[in-house]
């Protein structure tokens, strides 16, 4: 199994197979992703009625999933962990229901609704796994998606680990598949090592 592109976001840095993509020059952790979607020059509206988890993932997808995807998108897994999770918008949607309870934040309060927004846009219909771990797990992350990729008829799979809250936006998120190619990095427990301690701090 091969891992062909690899995404990794770190605040508001961002780079695409080891080399710089984007930077946003912001303080405020929500802006960030706004600014990298507006120079990115992405246009998706419902972009921005995303939660901070949503948009982190989608966005970080959105450049690592290739401009030509060559597999059938019937049997295209996503496989992605994350730590908070949705509690930033658990908390908004409790506080909203002392009066009229939001069904704009409800909407967000399951921290697979990001996988949701990556499957809808790239027309993936494949297995969807989301789990909450307080860190990367390279030995779960390299059992799941290998699983996938040699006995549940997955083609490639989107997986990775993503983390969203105020004051923290880390994301490492890899395009696999079982095909070989010049450029790709052997996928296996050693190299998700290496590339989650260079993502998350």
């Amino acid at each position: 199994m091969y891992i062909h592109h690899y995404l990794q976001w770190q605040h508001d840095q961002v780079s695409r197979d080891g080399q710089p993509l984007f930077a946003a020059a912001a303080t405020s952790t929500s802006e960030i992703p706004q600014l990298l979607y507006r120079e990115a020059g992405i246009s998706y509206p419902k972009f921005f009625k995303m939660d901070l988890l949503s948009k982190v993932a989608f966005l970080a997808a959105e450049w690592v999933v290739p401009a030509v995807v060559n597999a059938d998108k019937n049997h295209i897994a996503t496989v992605v962990s994350t730590g908070s999770g949705c509690l930033d918008v658990d908390k908004r949607f409790e506080e909203s229901r002392a009066g009229l309870a939001s069904p704009a934040l409800f909407v967000y309060t399951l921290p697979n609704i990001m996988l949701g927004e990556i499957c809808i846009r790239h027309g993936f219909k494949g297995e969807q796994v989301c789990t909450v771990a307080a860190e990367p797990d390279p030995a779960w992350l390299s059992f799941c998606v290998s699983d996938q990729l040699q006995h549940r008829g997955t083609e490639a799979c989107l997986c990775g680990h993503v983390e969203a809250v105020e004051g923290r936006l880390e994301a490492c998120l890899l395009w696999v598949s079982a095909q070989p190619s010049a450029h790709a990095m052997r996928f296996n427990q050693d190299t998700l090592k290496q590339l989650f301690n260079t993502t998350f701090t």
